[in-house]
């Protein structure tokens, strides 16, 4: 795909959703990384579900450690991995008020040395939650990416790298979101929906639909 072409892209995304969101339900960087950490495998729906219940009674890391293992699981019991989950949820905690003051630390390499926090979602956070300029590659990015020859990789990080490149500047920011929701909602995987496709001229995927 061209530059024009690719900040053609990016402007249609931005004229049908001027201010793309995470679907994710949060109020602090803190339950936002929770929320993140839950999602790996899981709907953002099952998740908010979730921690609706879990945030009201246990907002911040050390109210998570009091309510100790099992009833930590059971909050989360309906997500998938959740005992996995839990464990690194708790060691995320320790970790958090030991180190960090209690507080999400806004660094790479910090958030990365969490339990349970790999590159794509320390990407999330520092994307969402800080405002840096980084793109977590999902299975919706890491499609559409492709599919549309935007920003074509073998490998999740090739993708984000490709990406980084890729977008425009003026767009960087939101990009994350505005891609997400259009692998979620518009360029699914088993089949798209092209004729509601705002990029659909723009996009090199030799199998599309016509309109």
């Amino acid at each position: 795909m061209s530059p024009k072409k690719r900040r053609e892209f990016f402007a249609r995304l931005r004229a049908e959703e001027p201010q793309p969101a995470t679907e994710l339900h949060y109020d602090s960087p803190f339950q936002l990384l929770v929320a993140v950490m839950l999602s790996a495998q899981a709907t953002d729906r099952s998740v908010n579900a979730a921690t609706e219940k879990l945030f009201a009674e246990a907002a911040t890391p050390q109210a998570i450690l009091d309510l100790g293992l099992a009833r930590l699981k059971k909050h989360i019991q309906t997500i998938g991995l959740f005992n996995t989950k839990a464990d690194n949820l708790r060691k995320t905690c320790r970790l958090l008020i030991e180190r960090h003051a209690g507080q999400v630390p806004r660094t790479r390499e910090e958030l990365e040395a969490l339990p349970g926090v790999g590159r794509k979602t320390a990407n999330v956070v520092l994307n969402t939650a800080f405002g840096e300029p980084t793109i977590a590659v999902d299975t919706h990015i890491f499609r559409v990416a492709n599919r549309t020859g935007l920003a074509p990789g073998k490998t999740v990080r090739q993708v984000e790298d490709a990406l980084l490149k890729a977008v425009p500047p003026e767009f960087l920011h939101n990009a994350h979101h505005w891609l997400i929701l259009h692998g979620r909602y518009t360029c699914l995987a088993r089949k798209p929906r092209c004729g509601a496709c705002v990029v659909f001229d723009l996009c090199a995927y030799p199998d599309k639909v016509e309109p």
